[in-house]
C-alpha cells in the first residue's frame, strides 16, 4: 500500500501536491499555532525508546501537514533524561516558559508520575501513550491525564492468563523486574489465573538491569511449572530470553510474556531464541490487517525498521488528539471542552484496524490480541495474532467500583486467590 492510500485509510486528507490541509481550513490558518510539548528520554537507560517516541509522534504530524483544527501545530521536544527530577523541570519549562497547550510523552513510570503530579495542580492536558501505572486511570485518576494510545499495566496480562488456562496450563512460575510496572502486570495475570483455577507455584523478582538470570532460572526450573510468565523491558528482556534458551528451558517449559518482552525494540536484533514466545497486546505488527500493514510499511520505509510499541503508541496518541482538535475547530484553549471532546472521541481508523474508545476513566478499551513471535517473509521476527479478546477494559470483567476497593497491585499484593 502506498503512502497516499495509507493517508486515506487513516482519515487524513491532504490537498493534492500542496502539503497543507484542504480549502475549508485555510481561513483559520492565521490563528496562533497549537504548541505541544513532547517529553522523551534522549539520554539515559531508555534513550533508544525515546528516539522511537519522537519518530512515531513526528510521523503522524508530518502526515497531517503539521496542522489540526485549521491551526498550525508546533512540537517542542525536551529530553527527560530518564529521570523524574529532570522530567519535572522540563515539564515546568514547557508549560511556564514555552506556554505549550498540552504535554505528551515520557517513557518510564517514575518520570510520568512526576509530570502527572505537576499537571494535577495546573490543569495542563497531559497525554500518556506509554506511561502505564494503573492508578493514574483508577484510584488516583487525574482528569487532565489521559491515556491516548496507551493502556494500564495490568490490562493485557489478564486475557493472556485466561488464554493460558484454556490451553490447559495450571501451574505458572513468574519472573519479573521488581518495580511497579512488573508488579502490576504480574498481578493482573496472577489474579485472573488463580481465580480461573490455576496456581502460582513461584514468583521471582529481580532488579532492573540484571545481567545474570541463572539464579532465577534455576529456581524456575525447580518449581515444576507447566508455563512461565516473564515481565521484562529493554535489555533485561533481551538477556532473559537469550538465557532462558541457553539454560535449556525453551524446549521444556513454554514461555509467555508481557507485550514489552517481545516488542520490536527487543526482538529486532534477536535470533531463534525469541521464536514462539506468546504475549498479549493491543498492537501486533504482524497482523494481516490493511491499516496495520500500511502503518508498518510507512514507518519501515522511513526509518528502516519495524515500528516498536513506543513509536506506534505515540503515532496513535497524536492521531486521537488531532481528531478531537479537529472536532472543536482548534479551540484547545478551552481545556474543559478539549478534554471532554478527547474522552468522547472514538478512533475507528487507527493502525490497529479496529475501533477504539475511552472508558469513563480516560483509559482505552481495546480488542486484545494473543500474539506469537514468528519469522516474516523477510526473515525478521515479529508478533503475529493467534487469538483475541474483544473490548477488554482496564477492569477486565470486574465492576470498576468493586475492583478499586482492592489494594493496588504490589510485590505484597498480587490478587492471588487463596485455596
Amino acid at each position: 500500500m502506498d503512502r497516499r492510500r495509507f493517508l486515506k485509510t487513516t482519515g487524513l486528507t491532504l490537498a493534492a501536491g500542496t502539503g497543507v490541509l484542504a480549502a475549508p481550513f485555510v481561513a483559520r490558518a492565521q490563528a496562533a499555532p497549537i504548541r505541544i510539548g513532547l517529553m522523551a528520554p534522549q539520554t539515559g537507560v531508555v534513550a533508544a525508546g525515546g528516539r522511537e517516541i519522537i519518530d512515531g509522534f513526528s510521523l503522524f504530524w508530518e502526515s497531517a501537514g503539521n496542522q489540526a483544527g485549521g491551526r498550525k501545530v508546533e512540537i517542542i521536544v525536551e529530553d527527560d533524561a530518564s529521570n523524574p527530577d529532570t522530567a519535572l523541570q522540563k515539564a515546568r519549562r514547557l508549560v511556564e516558559q514555552a506556554k505549550v497547550d498540552m504535554l505528551f510523552g515520557n517513557l518510564l513510570a517514575n518520570t510520568g508520575l512526576a509530570v502527572a503530579n505537576y499537571v494535577k495542580g495546573n490543569g495542563t492536558p497531559y497525554f500518556i501513550p506509554v506511561i502505564a501505572a494503573d492508578d493514574l486511570t483508577q484510584r488516583a485518576r487525574i482528569k487532565n491525564v489521559i491515556r491516548a494510545g496507551g493502556y494500564s499495566a495490568s490490562q493485557f496480562s489478564r486475557p493472556l492468563a485466561d488464554w493460558a488456562l484454556k490451553q490447559g496450563y495450571r501451574k505458572v512460575a513468574m519472573i519479573s523486574q521488581d518495580y511497579t510496572f512488573g508488579h502490576e502486570q504480574c498481578g493482573g495475570f496472577a489474579q485472573t489465573f488463580t481465580e480461573g483455577g490455576g496456581t502460582v507455584v513461584g514468583q521471582f523478582w529481580h532488579p532492573l538491569n540484571t545481567s545474570d538470570f541463572s539464579p532465577y532460572l534455576g529456581q524456575v526450573a525447580g518449581v515444576k511449572a507447566d508455563v512461565v510468565f516473564a515481565m521484562q523491558t529493554g535489555a533485561d528482556a533481551t538477556r532473559l530470553i537469550q538465557q532462558y534458551a541457553s539454560f535449556g528451558l525453551k524446549d521444556q517449559i513454554p514461555l509467555l510474556g508481557s507485550q514489552n518482552a517481545t516488542d520490536q525494540s527487543v526482538i529486532r536484533t534477536m535470533g531463534a531464541e525469541c521464536e514462539g514466545i506468546v504475549t498479549s497486546a493491543h498492537f501486533a505488527e504482524g497482523a494481516d490487517l490493511p491499516a496495520t500493514q500500511a502503518f508498518v510499511k510507512t514507518y519501515s520505509d522511513k526509518f528502516s525498521k519495524i515500528p516498536s510499541l513506543y513509536a506506534f503508541s505515540h503515532y496513535v496518541g497524536a492521531m486521537w488528539v488531532a481528531k478531537a482538535i479537529n472536532a472543536i475547530n482548534g479551540k484547545v484553549e478551552d481545556r474543559d471542552v478539549f478534554l471532554d471532546t478527547v474522552l468522547k472521541t472514538d478512533l475507528p481508523d487507527s493502525p490497529l484496524g479496529k475501533p477504539v474508545r475511552f472508558d469513563d476513566y480516560g483509559n482505552p478499551v481495546y480488542d486484545v490480541v494473543i500474539r506469537k513471535t514468528m519469522k516474516n517473509k523477510d526473515g525478521k521476527f515479529w508478533n503475529v495474532p493467534i487469538g483475541g479478546y474483544p473490548q477488554v477494559s482496564q477492569f477486565w470483567k470486574y465492576d470498576p467500583a468493586t475492583y478499586m476497593k482492592q489494594p493496588p497491585y504490589s510485590r505484597d499484593f498480587q490478587g492471588i486467590k487463596k485455596t
